[in-house]
C-alpha cells in the first residue's frame, strides 16, 4: 500500500515546506508516502471558476490510476478524531488497494466529475484552510495515525 497526496500548486511558504517535509521524512519509517503536486494553472483570470474547476479536474484525474481508492480531502467530509482517522487509514490499509490517494483540489474545490470518482470525503476540520497549510495538516494527521495504529507515545489522549 502506497499513499499520494495529490495536490494543485505548490506550497510557497518556506516555513510550512519544512516543516511538511519534516512529517513527510518521519512518514517513511512507516509506510510508503509521496508527494504529488499539479502545477497551478495559468492566466486564470481568463477562465470562469466552473472552467477552471474542469480544467484542475482533467489534470487530477490522469494522475489517478482504475484501481486507486481516491479519497478528497473536502469539507463536506466526514470528519475523524486522530484515533478515528487512524482506524480508518487502518481499514483502508488492510482492504489492500495498490494506491491510496488523497487529493487535495484548487482554490474553487473539484468539480462534479472528481466527485464522482471519489470513494471517500474526508473533511480534516469544520474550518477552512488554506490549501498550502492542509497539505502540512494532513500529512501530519497520517504521520499521527501511524504512530497511534503502532502504539508510539506521539499522540496522547
Amino acid at each position: 500500500m502506497k499513499i499520494i497526496l495529490l495536490t494543485v500548486g505548490k506550497t510557497t511558504n518556506a516555513n510550512l515546506v519544512k516543516l511538511q517535509d519534516e512529517y513527510q521524512n518521519r512518514l517513511k519509517f512507516y509506510i510508503p508516502f509521496e508527494l504529488v503536486v499539479i502545477p497551478e494553472l495559468k492566466n486564470t483570470k481568463n477562465f470562469s471558476i466552473g472552467e477552471q474547476q474542469e480544467k484542475e479536474a482533467d489534470l487530477i484525474l490522469k494522475q489517478i490510476e482504475t484501481n486507486d481508492e481516491v479519497i478528497l480531502l473536502d469539507e463536506k467530509g466526514k470528519q475523524f478524531t486522530s484515533v478515528g482517522f487512524s482506524e480508518f487509514i487502518s481499514k483502508k490499509i488492510l482492504a489492500s488497494h495498490k494506491r491510496m490517494v488523497f487529493v487535495v483540489g484548487g482554490p474553487f474545490g473539484f468539480a462534479e466529475k472528481v466527485y464522482n470518482r471519489a470513494n471517500v470525503k474526508v473533511s480534516l476540520s469544520a474550518m477552512t484552510f488554506s490549501h498550502q497549510m492542509i497539505r502540512l495538516i494532513f500529512v501530519e494527521q497520517l504521520y499521527r495515525a501511524m504512530t497511534i495504529l503502532k502504539g508510539e507515545p506521539y499522540h496522547h489522549e
